[in-house]
Order: C-alpha cells, then structure tokens, then sequence
C-alpha cells in the first residue's frame, strides 16, 4: 500500500499517543500535529475509511492492526535514522529528530536493513526510545518519571522525552543521558523542582524537566 506522507505522520502521531501520551483524542492530535481540529476530524474519517483506525466521539482514534503495523514501520525508521544520524553521521543528540522526521518517509527497506546491519540491530535511539524490531515488536520503554522516583535510590536514566534542541543541550551539559546513574536527593512539594546526584554530581531540576526524564527501574 502506497501512503502518503501526511497519512504516515497521522498513524505514528496517533501510536504514541495511544501508547505513551493522554490518548489520540482531536485536540490532542491537533496539537501534537500543529494543524487544525477540523483538518484531524477530515483525515480520522479518511484513515477509518482505509481501514486503519476506528475513530469514537468523544473517545479518540484507536489503531487496527494495519494501522499500527505502519506506525510502528515509520518509528522503526525514525528512530534508526536517529541513531545512525547520531553515530555514524557525527550529529549531536540534539540535531537528529527534525533530520530523521525528513527522511523517515523516504528510505527503502533495504537501507533501514543495512542501518539496523551496521548499527549491530540496535534496541533504542540516542534519547533512549525504543525501536521497534523488524517484525514490529517494541522493546521494553523506560517508564518511571524522576518526579516519582523515591528519594536516596539508585536508578539508571533510561530514556529523554521532550525533544527540544535547547533543553537537550542544557541536559547533555549536566549530565542528564541515557544510561547514566541517578539518585533523587530531595523533591521540593508542590511541583518544586527536584535534586539529583548524576554519579557523583549534583544538580538541581526542575519539575517540568524532571517529568520528561524517564528511569529504568
């Protein structure tokens, strides 16, 4: 099946929202998508009508089996590009998301296979989000946040969400990466900010920061 681009964004945008946002509701791919309500309502009908998703007032879009097959395709993509971006190309972590969301679309399967062949098949990208297997299987994704991490805990950071450029380079200067040692020394109440031994340095984040880091338990 030949898809065009705007049909693959919407099926990899409404897979993580299903799987790791508040649901693939209109507003909430609206957003994530940056166009209009109306434009998401007009495509949910289309990708219904190609058997893709079932779309509930009120309840938001649901995958089918197709729909997420190809979903999790263009993720497998992305999220290799990323990685091979990153270690190959010598590209900062902060640099590969809006070059992988350029090509994504348009590498065949046999480029993806020789990337995955040179990388030595691997499980998760450079901010530490999983990649989905060949056969469209998604390894195990970090999913404690910092903020409710107990207090004086060894945990491993496992994966970054929030993938604005400036904040990834603010994070990768102090220290917060995938696969470094973390302990939470102190959580402020009311959404104050947290402090943090990153191996054997301390650093103060804040709340906002704290909630898009994600530990390996």
């Amino acid at each position: 099946m030949s898809l065009s681009q705007s049909v693959e964004d919407y099926l990899k945008a409404i897979y993580l929202l299903e799987t790791e946002g508040d649901g693939a509701t209109t507003t909430n791919i609206a957003e994530e998508l940056n166009v209009s309500s109306a434009s998401v309502t007009n495509m949910l009908k289309k990708l219904g009508g190609m058997k893709l998703l079932v779309h509930e007032s009120y309840k938001g879009a649901k995958l089918t089996d197709a729909g997420k097959k190809i979903a999790l395709e263009i993720i497998r993509h992305h999220r290799l590009l990323e990685l091979y971006l990153k270690e190959i190309m010598g590209y900062s972590w902060d640099q590969v998301h809006d070059e992988a969301e350029k090509l994504e679309h348009h590498i065949s399967e046999m480029f993806e296979d020789r990337i995955a062949e040179l990388l030595n098949h691997p499980t998760h990208d450079p901010h530490g989000d999983p990649i989905p297997t060949k056969d469209g299987v998604m390894p195990r994704m970090a999913t404690l946040p910092l903020t409710d991490a107990e207090e004086d805990k060894d945990y491993l950071i496992g994966r970054v969400k929030d993938q604005d450029p400036e904040l990834l380079r603010y994070l990768e200067e102090v220290g917060v990466l995938p696969g470094v040692k973390v302990r939470v020394i102190q959580k402020d109440p009311f959404n104050g900010p947290v402090k943090v031994l990153l191996e054997e340095k301390e650093e103060v984040l804040g709340n906002g920061i704290a909630r898009n880091v994600y530990l390996v338990d």
